[in-house]
């Protein structure tokens, strides 16, 4: 197979989007964002042209503007009527962008040795033997002549800045270390830095490779393809709706929120009762918070009685209630957390997630293993079993029916 982090970054998002784009090769309109970040990344690359002299920022800027305009009007602007007020202000923040980067990072200071490089490395599965070619473009290739090490260098347009500790096994900027250590087998592990410089906040984040970060990210990697693979064959490929989907060019398509879009001159069948069916399910849920209200107030007080009298079970008019007690293991992941971080392993289940903890466990060693579990604690859970008249009566003359034929 032949991929790519932003191939493979889409499957991990949303398998539907990944079929669309990936597999169906289905086109969308360019966003504004999208534009914007490539006209930048040009202007980037301008930068640190030395033809022979390195642009001064003035020029930066002026090419920065002529290739913003012409690109703004490829754009498939939300709200045409007011395009632009927003190229405006996609153009100051461009400006913006570029010149605190320019004043921070002078392009003679840096040694970059390649601009926007194409790449294309081989990897092999051991298990299954296929060898599988990952693509992609650097944006920027830095050598540090004192140290002998590489810095490949990607820059971002977004406005979430990540921390450093999170970046441990990017899938991004593995791929892209894995890459220049294929097209240069005799660089170490150590040789290799990757950055992610986020453009807005002028500020990058790096971290530094070892032979055990490349093995992790080589891992998921194959995982992922040969995740792609095994959906292929059975052509699933489901939508995960997130806060994503509301940049997604499939979003019309999407059976997530295709019936959003639906035109109103041509409803599908019964259209007006499934309106009427939504509108009752919205009634419906909220007469259920408001009942999940009144429940909660009603355990608190029946259980608080229980307590006071020293009973299990409290009857009525309508059947009884059953005080359950029952105790649980749970892990105290303030004793966890310390001892994944050692392991390099605690961004894995990047919350404290009881299940994701419980899967890792399998891949950690026995001593490992026995000190997390260590960690476990004993929770006392109290539920109420609520038994409905009409239930008790029909179960009592069930099993007065069968003692008759017995």
């Amino acid at each position: 197979m032949r991929t790519s982090y932003s191939a493979l970054g889409t499957f991990e998002t949303c398998p539907l989007k990944y079929k669309y784009q990936e597999i169906e090769k289905r086109k969308t309109p360019k966003r504004a964002e999208q534009v914007f970040g490539t006209v930048v990344h040009s202007a980037l690359k301008r930068m640190f042209e030395r033809d022979p002299l390195y642009p001064t920022l003035e020029e930066v800027i002026d090419y920065y503007g002529r290739t913003w305009r012409e690109a703004a009007g490829k754009v498939v602007w939300i709200k045409p009527e007011q395009r632009e007020g927003e190229e405006e202000m996609y153009f100051a923040e461009g400006v913006k962008i570029i010149t605190n980067f320019y004043r921070k990072n002078k392009p003679w200071s840096a040694n970059a040795v390649e601009l926007e490089s194409r790449f294309s490395a081989s990897i092999v599965d051991e298990q299954s033997g296929e060898k599988h070619v990952l693509s992609g473009i650097i944006d920027r290739l830095d050598k540090d002549p004192n140290e002998n090490t590489y810095e490949i260098i990607d820059y971002k347009t977004g406005k979430r800045m990540p921390s450093a500790d999170s970046l441990a096994d990017n899938l991004q900027l593995g791929l892209y270390a894995i890459a220049l250590r294929a097209r240069w087998p005799h660089l170490q592990a150590s040789e290799i830095k990757t950055s992610l410089y986020f453009l807005k906040h002028n500020d990058k984040v790096s971290i530094a490779h070892t032979d055990e970060t490349l093995a992790r990210a080589k891992t998921r990697i194959l995982t992922l393809i040969n995740e792609i693979t095994r959906r292929m064959s059975t052509d699933d490929f489901q939508p995960t709706p997130g806060p994503l989907c509301n940049y997604c060019g499939f979003r019309s398509l999407c059976p997530m929120w295709s019936h959003e879009y639906k035109k109103v001159e041509a409803p599908a069948p019964d259209e007006k009762q499934v309106s009427l069916a939504i509108s009752a399910m919205f009634e419906i849920k909220k007469e259920e918070s408001e009942l999940k209200k009144r429940a909660a107030a009603a355990r608190s007080l029946i259980l608080l009685y229980m307590e006071k009298v020293g009973v299990l079970r409290v009857f009525g008019s309508g059947g009884f209630i059953t005080k359950q007690i029952q105790e649980r293991s749970a892990f105290n992941m303030g004793q966890v957390r310390p001892i994944l971080e050692r392991l390099q392993k605690w961004e894995t289940i990047l919350s404290p997630d009881e299940k994701k903890l419980s899967k890792l466990l399998i891949d950690l060693s026995e001593n490992d293993q026995n000190e997390i579990l260590a960690a476990r604690e004993r929770k006392t859970i109290t539920t109420l079993k609520v038994s409905q008249k009409k239930k008790i009566d029909e179960e009592s003359d069930s099993d007065d029916s069968t003692s008759a034929s017995a």
